[in-house]
């Protein structure tokens, strides 16, 4: 094992810039997820990593030694992907013993070592079929017990789960979870599903244009955002955004409505902020300021009910208990709680509230 950092690392494409100076330290044994939305350069990162993609700048170390030049295959990585890339005429064994043989290992090793592999993935069942006889999870079970046989130092996951059916992506992601657990290898996984990231890694880094948004825990991206983009990108479902103005030491909206709050800096009367509140900090109940209005859409779920409220002159979505009855058209009256109402510099995005 080893562990990974990137140094000002960065991707141009001719006049192009597509990551600009990055720099992360991934703890040997640390699990890290990349997350962001399409474009924002995540899975250009990986390949990097990986020795698929050519750096433009800045250096990569694993177990602390550059391995800027080194083909993929010297890097000792191992990497995953959404499409699973098995051979489609090769048994599952074959498949997860291929590399292993194209590196002359002798045939006890990796006997011993597809075997091992494939009872830690509950594979063994499996070994004789060809991936055409395999379900969607079995493929990709099959692909990460392929990674494990070769003891590499760093596990790559590219968007491994986005081909499988919901349920299905939730049972993989215990797997994968469990997996890490087991084998204790630095790994580095790419998503643009943002409940995927927090569910699995021990630090999470946001993404947005190339450039790092915050890296963080899991709870602490969700309770302490940098930015909007952070606060925005972070929480399903997705925090709600009121454009407001600083009066009196609370942020007051055109609508009148305002949401009392606990300020990290001094702050300008007058001064314009975008204030967030998440869904599941709505409360049908309080004291204090309010607001009012009436109910567009009622999404139940079972356990959780997603109701859209047209609050402050525009759709907000509260998360309300799904035994609470709820109609269409009807008033719904909700309160706020300082310690949860995010307040954001309405220039920079900057959170300028102590949560």
């Amino acid at each position: 094992m080893a562990g990974l950092e990137l140094r000002n690392l960065a991707k141009s494409y001719g006049m192009v810039s597509v990551i600009e100076g990055i720099n992360l330290d991934v703890k040997d044994g640390e699990f890290v997820a990349l997350v962001g939305p399409s474009g924002c350069g995540k899975s250009t990162i990986l390949r990097m990593i990986a020795g698929l993609e050519d750096i433009t700048e800045g250096d990569i170390y694993i177990g602390g030694e550059v391995v800027n030049e080194l083909t993929p295959k010297e890097r000792n990585i191992a990497m995953v992907f959404q499409s699973y890339a098995l051979y489609p005429h090769m048994t599952v064994y074959r498949n997860m013993a291929f590399n292993l043989e194209l590196a002359g290992r002798p045939k006890a090793e990796i006997d011993q070592r597809v075997r091992v592999a494939a009872k830690m993935l509950e594979l063994e069942p499996l070994l004789d079929r060809k991936p055409s006889q395999l379900s969607g999870g079995q493929r990709q079970r099959v692909a990460m017990g392929r990674a494990v046989v070769r003891n590499p130092s760093v596990f790559l996951f590219d968007e491994p789960l986005s081909n499988l059916d919901a349920k299905l992506r939730v049972q993989m992601r215990a797997e994968i979870k469990l997996l890490h657990k087991k084998v204790g290898v630095t790994s580095v996984y790419v998503t643009h599903d943002q409940v995927e990231a927090m569910t699995l890694a021990d630090r999470v880094v946001v993404l947005d244009k190339g450039i790092i948004q915050q890296a963080g825990s899991p709870m602490e991206l969700y309770r302490q955002p940098a930015n909007t983009f952070v606060a925005g990108f972070i929480g399903s479902p997705s925090m709600n955004f009121f454009a407001a103005t600083i009066v009196g030491g609370v942020a007051k909206m055109e609508t009148g409505e305002a949401f009392p709050f606990n300020p990290r800096e001094q702050l300008a009367e007058g001064q314009a902020v975008t204030v967030g509140v998440r869904p599941e900090h709505f409360q049908r109940s309080g004291s204090g300021p309010s607001l009012s209005g009436p109910i567009d859409i009622v999404e139940p779920t079972g356990g959780l009910t997603f109701v859209t409220v047209h609050l402050a002159g525009q759709p907000t979505v509260v998360t309300i208990s799904g035994d609470d009855t709820v109609k269409l058209g009807a008033s719904l009256t909700l309160f706020t709680q300082p310690e949860q109402v995010y307040v954001f510099d309405g220039a920079s995005g900057r959170r300028i509230s102590e949560n």
